[in-house]
């Protein structure tokens, strides 16, 4: 599994797939929170925090994470070589899990360039001293685990199909579906038309789970929701790989 993590990291840095993905999401952001003067921009907010960044980060991943997973799996069946991979003495869960990190560790890649926004905020309050780092550390944990759940369905809807366009099209409308407050899940519970029952609506979705996360306490049951996430569609995605074999 080590070798084939580290060969997924290579593939990505040895090709402009992973340098275009973290200047995509670097040069975005940075115009988003630093020189559009729109409600994300940070310099014109009248707080010092980084709460712009974290709600419109999502938004960003919403594109940037089914464009790199969309290869995944999908490449592999359109070029024959994933019955080479089954050749190999590694179990298919391994396989999956070491292009899943691998795509991880991508993200995270990316997102350690905007520690500097951490910085630049903390450097620009008016009191330093009363800065909520717990906060902004558990929110960009939250942003980490909203990555890593469309990474997984990302790797699933690419173990469906051998186009990457159609592998993209699916994780894109699956990462929609689970998004924090415009996604399919959050507005269906936002429109108060199941009474009581739009709680529990809203439960299945990001929103509440990232909102609670950005408030800068990390309870179980919230990190519990995104890592269930996650094991769903990686055993999902395992379940078509095993049907492949047959």
């Amino acid at each position: 599994m080590r070798a084939l993590y580290f060969k997924e990291i290579k593939s990505f840095l040895s090709s402009t797939i992973g340098y275009v993905f973290i200047l995509i999401y670097l040069i975005t952001s940075g115009i988003m929170h630093w020189v559009a003067s729109t409600d994300a921009n940070l310099l014109e907010g009248t707080e010092a925090d980084l709460i712009p960044f974290f709600n419109s980060s999502p938004i960003i991943f919403l594109i940037l994470i089914p464009a790199i997973t969309m290869r995944s799996i999908a490449e592999e069946r359109r070029t024959g070589t994933m019955e080479l991979l089954f050749t190999r003495p590694i179990s298919d869960i391994k396989i999956l899990l070491a292009k899943y990190f691998a795509s991880v560790t991508l993200l995270i890649i990316a997102l350690l360039p905007t520690l500097i926004y951490y910085y630049s905020m903390v450097a620009l309050a008016q009191e330093p001293e009363k800065f909520d780092h717990g906060a902004t550390i558990a929110s960009y944990l939250g942003l980490v685990l909203i990555g890593a759940s469309f990474v997984a369905i990302g790797i699933f809807t690419s173990s469906l199909t051998s186009s990457q366009i159609v592998a993209f099209i699916l994780a894109l409308f699956f990462c929609w579906i689970f998004m924090p407050e415009i996604g399919g899940i959050a507005l269906l519970g936002s429109y108060n038309l199941m009474g009581s029952s739009d709680s529990i609506v809203q439960y299945f979705g990001m929103s509440y789970h990232y909102n609670a996360i950005q408030k800068g306490v990390i309870d179980t049951k919230n990190i519990i929701y995104f890592i269930s996430l996650i094991v769903v569609f990686i055993y999902a995605a395992l379940t078509v790989i095993k049907s492949l074999k047959k």
